[in-house]
């Protein structure tokens, strides 16, 4: 079976990264289709939108897509949306999943393994904002439906893993909206007997994950929470370099790093892949090839032990030397498998 991959560069260090992430799965030996496709800054200058109607057909079509990083602008422009946001809108990728795990690299915390589950439909990010006079006004939308979905997937990524799941929430202050969250998660999360289920305030989850970030599994959480207790669980990791995400839906999904798109350093070949390709791995996993993913992982961890290492985990090799790096360990192990045999 041929899988077809969509790939979206971006702006930035998207057109680094991603290409690298690209040779990597090139190299699993896997059968692969590439369809290349296009979004971003430099994309609505050109065409005068940052998402074509094309690229969210190939993504829809194809099932996975592999997206780099957009650049945005730091005022409003009429006619821009963030490519990325109105792709998961466009494909209904209501889950946002972010894997934080320790790493060989220094200053990184030993014992770390834990996933965030972020909804990604709606919250404060469901675009509902306006002008009164001199106020501002954003409202925030929590609904029942996408509250039982989500902590559906969360308690089922739980159950694959250690059994335990933490529901994050403000219900204390902001009843009726949290409240419903917390109240739907607890509902769904009946169905699956055995889990261990236990909730936090997210201020208290912000302290407990720099204080004790090796006791959770999986956190399941509304969309502004995830987005900022996941980074912070990032940074406890090695940084936003190394850390991917999955944006997954009923019929698609989207793999990405979750760093920017760096122009301070577009261009100068420094920008580290490793996130890229660990979301890479996360999408072979989303494909059934756990095998071809697991080979990934292990690689990117010989690598980061051993170097070489990019500017911005202390070290100073190129994208280039890393993935080729990567690539080296994947076909190391492939040859000692051969001779063990």
């Amino acid at each position: 079976m041929v899988h077809r991959i969509v790939t979206i560069p971006g702006d930035g260090i998207g057109r680094e990264v991603i290409p690298a992430a690209v040779r990597v799965l090139e190299a699993t030996g896997l059968a692969l289709e590439f369809v290349p496709a296009e979004a971003g800054w430099a994309t609505f200058e050109r065409l005068g939108t940052a998402l074509p109607p094309e690229t969210v057909e190939a993504a829809r079509t194809c099932g996975v897509a592999l997206f780099g990083a957009v650049s945005s602008p730091t005022r409003k422009v009429p006619g821009y949306r963030s490519p990325i946001v109105a792709l998961r809108r466009e494909l209904d990728l209501y889950a946002n999943l972010r894997p934080a795990r320790s790493v060989p690299v220094p200053g990184v915390r030993p014992g770390i393994d834990l996933l965030v589950v972020r909804e990604n439909t709606e919250g404060l990010y469901a675009g509902r904002e306006r002008r009164e006079g001199d106020v501002a006004v954003a409202e925030r939308v929590i609904s029942r439906k996408a509250s039982q979905r989500i902590g559906r997937l969360a308690c089922r990524l739980a159950m694959r893993r250690r059994g335990r799941l933490t529901i994050v929430h403000k219900a204390n202050i902001l009843p009726e909206t949290c409240g419903l969250f917390r109240d739907e998660v607890r509902e769904v999360a009946q169905e699956f007997p055995g889990l261990e289920v236990d909730e936090c305030l997210v201020d208290t989850m912000a302290l407990r994950l720099v204080q004790t970030p090796e006791a959770f599994d999986v956190i399941v959480t509304t969309n502004l929470f995830g987005d900022i207790l996941s980074d912070e669980a990032a940074a406890l990791v090695g940084g936003l370099g190394l850390v991917p995400s999955g944006n997954i839906g009923d019929g698609a999904a989207v793999f990405e790093p979750v760093h920017g798109s760096a122009p301070d350093i577009a261009g100068r070949g420094i920008a580290n892949p490793i996130a890229a390709i660990l979301a890479a791995a996360m999408l072979l996993e989303h494909l059934g090839e756990e095998c071809a993913a697991a080979r990934v992982r292990r690689a990117v961890h010989r690598v980061l032990e051993g170097g070489p290492r990019t500017p911005d985990l202390g070290g100073s090799a190129t994208t280039e030397e890393v993935t080729q790096a990567v690539i080296a360990s994947m076909e190391d192990e492939a040859i000692g498998c051969k001779e063990a045999l």
